[in-house]
């Protein structure tokens, strides 16, 4: 591709928001993501601008005139449905999935559901209210059990529950969060994320990458501000495997209706090498800690050029003949 083309291709781009910040819990790691989306563009000549939706109004967002608009939130208000329901309304294109599909995956509880009626694999659950009896939780999905909220990332508000007297305080945490939480069968093996691009039968994933916590414990701090996670990319799995958790990721994208990219995390159970889908971030991190621009790293992308491949995907979802 000539660099007369490239340009011309980034021209027609137009006049482009960086959406980061927030008002979620996950502000943080979206202030360090959409600072790093925001730089890449700029790299490529893209006529890119910040703006955070927490500190401007909407009224502001449509005065910006934005041909289109790259999404770097995550979790509540960003990553859920709203805004993208605020965009169809404003009619300016955005990258990632529409507002049916970001609302779901937000919600693992009903990702799971969606999951398990496509015939996919999840580990066994139970939603926790308070009406729940909490000690018989365990009796039903075993120990250690994972307590979390289920419109939560980052591991914010988790707890790996191994005993009876720890379910109490884990549903407490989980319940500062959430109105209902999540109490999931805990699967003892290797972690695992994949990375899908693209859209319906164009979505493809990216190489797996494994990822070796220190004691096993992925918490938000060794997500984001250490270096003593290991991550293996492309991860050291069999080609046959390789490919049936390749193939799992993607049915699971399709099943939600995801578009333009998301990351689909997977447990692979040591006993017996079987995968188990945990979730779907639908506006992953992509912060220098992140996993997507690992994965893309591994087949050649560079952090600048994913930026630029997930912009040019965006697009309103909910009319046809809709503002490219």
């Amino acid at each position: 591709m000539s660099d007369d083309t490239t340009q011309n291709e980034v021209k027609q781009l137009g006049k482009v928001g960086v959406l980061f910040g927030g008002r979620s819990a996950e502000r943080e790691i979206s202030i360090m993501s959409g600072t790093g989306v925001l730089n890449a563009l700029k790299s490529k000549g893209v006529d890119a601008h910040a703006f955070d939706p927490a500190e401007r109004s909407f009224g502001e967002l449509a005065a910006e005139k934005f041909d289109r608009v790259f999404i770097a939130l995550h979790g509540r208000f960003g990553e859920d449905g709203s805004l993208q329901g605020a965009l169809e309304q404003l009619g300016i294109p955005y990258t990632g999935s529409g507002v049916m599909a970001s609302s779901i995956a937000m919600d693992k509880i009903f990702t799971k559901k969606i999951w398990l009626s496509h015939g996919l694999i999840t580990p066994k659950y139970a939603v926790l209210t308070p009406e729940t009896e909490l000690r018989l939780v365990p009796d039903d999905l075993g120990l250690p059990l994972i307590v979390k909220p289920p419109h939560e990332g980052s591991t914010i508000g988790i707890t790996k529950v191994n005993g009876y007297s720890e379910m109490n305080d884990a549903y407490t945490l989980a319940a500062q969060f959430d109105d209902e939480v999540l109490a999931e069968e805990f699967i003892t093996g290797r972690e695992l994320t994949v990375t899908i691009l693209g859209t319906g039968a164009q979505a493809r994933a990216l190489p797996i990458i494994e990822i070796v916590a220190p004691q096993g414990n992925y918490d938000y701090q060794n997500k984001y501000f250490t270096n003593d996670t290991k991550y293996l990319c492309p991860a050291p799995l069999d080609i046959a495997l390789t490919a049936e958790i390749q193939d799992m990721a993607v049915e699971a994208y399709r099943a939600l209706n995801c578009e333009g990219w998301a990351r689909v995390d997977v447990l692979l159970r040591a006993s017996d090498s079987k995968p188990f889908l945990i979730e779907i971030n639908t506006s992953p991190g992509m912060t220098g800690h992140s996993l997507v621009p690992m994965a893309a790293r591994a087949t050649g992308m560079s952090y600048e050029d994913l930026c630029l491949e997930i912009l040019k995907t965006a697009r309103l979802k909910m009319s046809k003949g809709s503002k490219q």
